[in-house]
């Protein structure tokens, strides 16, 4: 490929990069729609001049008509008054209005086939107007939804979202660390309950196995007089003795309900 080839393939591609950007789909269906209009009105003009042209040549086919129905006429009295020259003129020129009504005859069937077409194609453009117009409106409708989204995306992307995103995701965290400093909180609170109890129970233990091993290591105890106290005393301490018993058994109920 030579020089001046590729730089025409260049310029060309170019010339046509600049025009697809310079289209613009809204304004160039309104462009063809004002075209097609001016196609109509043409073709209206047309239909009008042709059919008006049609509309003469039948009146020149009836006038013709109507002549050589007179030459007819003419001829057939020249002949009943027996005068065949005026008869023989009047047959010549009933023969030019027959030769021109058969011109008229052929110009008036083709004028109207033309008609018929014309009316047809009129028809037909006036059909195409009108869905060219309906599509304009409903690929108006496009234009204007994917302005929409182009102006949408474009708020997106100019949206900071990864420091919002970053932001959000923060938070999360603080608030997975808060949850689990409470569940921790809680975990702790119920060790050291159950630690305080378990302390309770092994120092019982504890303490009946010291209390065992000091009564096998004391000698036996010798009984010891009581010195005895008055009447009332003793009826007092027998009183505090028995409600001491009486909780000491309420107390092994509870216990033995556990």
């Amino acid at each position: 490929m030579g020089l001046f080839d590729r730089i025409k393939r260049v310029v060309s591609s170019n010339l046509n990069d600049l025009v697809n950007k310079a289209e613009d789909p809204e304004k160039m269906l309104e462009q063809a729609i004002l075209e097609m209009q001016e196609d109509l009105v043409q073709l209206r003009q047309g239909v009008a001049q042709t059919i008006a042209a049609q509309k003469r040549s039948e009146k020149q086919y009836n006038d013709a008509q109507n002549e050589i129905n007179k030459w007819q006429r003419n001829a057939q009295l020249a002949v009943q008054k027996g005068d065949e020259n005026l008869a023989r003129q009047a047959l010549e020129r009933k023969k030019t209005y027959t030769d021109t009504s058969a011109a008229l005859k052929a110009s008036l069937d083709t004028q109207s086939t033309q008609v018929e077409t014309l009316k047809r194609n009129l028809i037909q453009l006036e059909s195409k107007i009108s869905e060219a117009k309906t599509k304009k409106e409903m690929l108006r409708a496009r234009i204007t939804t994917a302005k929409a989204q182009e102006q949408l995306q474009g708020m997106v992307r100019g949206m900071n979202t990864s420091s919002a995103m970053s932001a959000f995701e923060r938070m999360e965290e603080k608030v997975l660390m808060q949850e689990a400093r409470a569940q921790a909180q809680g975990e702790l609170a119920g060790a050291d309950l159950e630690t305080q109890f378990a302390q309770l129970e092994g120092s019982s233990d504890v303490d009946d196995e010291l209390a065992a091993l000091k009564a096998q290591m004391l000698p036996p105890a010798t009984p010891v007089s009581q010195p005895q106290l008055p009447p009332q005393q003793q009826t007092t301490a027998a009183k505090s003795n028995e409600v001491v018993d009486a909780e000491l058994d309420s107390l092994r109920k509870q216990l033995d309900q556990l």
